[in-house]
């Protein structure tokens, strides 16, 4: 196998790539409405259980994987044998759909960043922002692009393909090391700043309040295990790129504690500072706190700034740190989500480093324009959601089945993960990994699935959904399959030896 495979510098340095990596726009914008809707603070019990039965577990198979087989998802995956080597390369055709559109969500971070100065959205954010700035037309359309998003998105690129030329260590690491503890420290300012709010209180108590009428629920589990999921980065490609490019003396096991807790201590942080937000919001307009609870792209792009404007001192100031936090946030994910295709392109064709971030990430780059059109909040709203349903969370779930059932590989992951780790993994890791993960995940898809069959998501016209919808999740899978028949790996220069 390679020998001068490059390396992170430091423990500290692969840490905080890992963290970052988890840490997106979705700790933000997604947990906090996710916990409220699954019981407030009953969902942290289902919760803590997903992390310690699906995510940690998940997190040392992948990283374990990346460490013992040292390559990107395909090769992992082809060394640990070579009939799996298509799963990695669908995780790759995964995570390259993500980078297309999640690149465009931090140009507009990027842009109302700038906005919060002069609070260029005026009284009606939610008007500005689909009106004004994105120019949203009707689903299916281009409708050419809106103009406001094409300069920073162009910035986006530049600095992710900047970085990420620079290497694992100088580019990644380096970069890493600077933006999360910036990112942590804006958002505490933030989260400080909304707790000392009019109301906030009421918001938290909102966050908090138990409904424990809501642990029988079945829906409220797969939730905590589909938010473990989707925050964690796992189950496509990205932890096991990482992690194949740590030294051998590597405490894979407790890197993925720190990793997991330090995701979800930021989960409870965005939940704290939004609900506070959301809470002195509700106050002002005289309403309970459930009428202004939303999540996504609404609530970061449309309620964050109305709440922005009734700030009583310095608005404009904690509105940019708030964007500011969004767009660090987002830039050290995507760094992790083009990484992952990067070295799968380096390694598969034996190109440069920086042949493959110019290809793989010029491609991603390109494709994005599509997401800045007037029709792209669209697309972008169906691409996430058939890609995250239908392509993560369905990989995950192949992922641990052919890991565990098929090649019959825990038991030397085990061995080689208790190798290098403190912490020794006992059999609950093992029945994680083969019973627990499996069932939720395979019911997880069996829900949305007909879910999504009985009605088309999000309102959108059947047509809309069978083009942009369906197809993206179908042919991320396929070019998995394609990619794995194109060339084999090369026995020379870290291949399959």
């Amino acid at each position: 196998m390679e020998q001068n495979r490059p390396q992170w510098g430091t423990r500290a340095g692969f840490i905080m790539a890992a963290v970052g990596s988890a840490i997106g726009l979705g700790n933000i914008w997604r947990f906090p409405a996710v916990a409220y809707e699954n019981g407030g603070g009953a969902f942290f019990l289902p919760y803590l259980f997903a992390l310690l039965t699906a995510g940690i577990p998940i997190l040392i198979m992948e990283f374990t994987m990346g460490h013992k087989y040292r390559g990107s998802a395909p090769l992992t995956m082809a060394r640990m044998n070579r009939k799996g080597e298509w799963l990695g390369w669908w995780q790759l055709a995964i995570s390259f759909v993500i980078a297309t559109y999640y690149s465009v969500i931090i140009a507009w971070a990027i842009s109302y960043s700038f906005f919060s100065f002069k609070l260029t959205w005026g009284d009606t954010p939610q008007e500005f922002l689909l009106g004004d700035y994105l120019q949203v037309i009707d689903a299916g359309q281009f409708g050419g692009f809106a103009n406001g998003v094409l300069l920073p998105l162009l910035i986006v690129w530049i600095v992710a393909l900047g970085i990420l030329v620079s290497g694992v260590k100088k580019g990644i690491e380096a970069a890493t090391k600077i933006m999360l503890p910036v990112l942590v420290v804006l958002f505490l300012i933030v989260v400080i700043r909304a707790l000392t709010l009019p109301g906030a209180m009421d918001g938290l108590n909102a966050f908090f309040q138990p409904d424990w009428s809501k642990i029988a629920d079945g829906k409220v589990w797969v939730a905590a295990y589909g938010q473990i999921f989707f925050s964690l980065s796992i189950g496509f490609a990205i932890m096991i790129t990482y992690s194949s490019y740590l030294p051998k003396k590597s405490d894979i096991t407790n890197n993925a504690f720190i990793t997991a807790f330090s995701n979800s201590s930021f989960e409870l942080l965005a939940g704290f500072g939004v609900f506070a937000a959301l809470g002195f919001m509700a106050q002002q307009q005289g309403v309970p706190v459930q009428e202004v609870v939303s999540s996504g792209v609404i609530l970061a792009f449309a309620v964050f700034p109305q709440i922005i404007n009734e700030f009583p001192v310095a608005n404009g100031f904690f509105g940019f740190l708030f964007f500011a936090s969004l767009t660090l946030a987002g830039l050290t994910s995507l760094i992790s989500i083009v990484e992952t295709f990067v070295a799968g392109l380096q390694e598969k064709f034996n190109v440069s480093r920086t042949a493959s971030v110019l290809i793989g990430g010029g491609l991603a780059a390109v494709i994005s324009l599509v997401f800045a059109t007037k029709g792209g909040l669209n697309f972008l709203d169906s691409a996430d959601y058939f890609i995250n349903q239908f392509g993560v969370a369905f990989a995950g779930l192949v992922e641990v089945i052919l890991v565990a059932w098929v090649f019959k590989e825990l038991n030397a992951l085990k061995s080689h993960a208790d190798e290098v780790s403190d912490i020794k993994l006992g059999a609950w890791w093992k029945i994680c990994i083969s019973v627990i993960t499996p069932i939720v995940l395979g019911y997880m898809m069996f829900d949305n699935i007909r879910q999504n069959l009985a009605e088309p998501y999000g309102g959108y016209p059947q047509e809309f959904i069978n083009m942009y919808g369906w197809p993206v999740a179908i042919g991320a899978l396929i070019i998995g399959f394609v990619f794995m028949y194109i060339k084999p790996f090369s026995k020379n220069k870290g291949g399959l030896s």
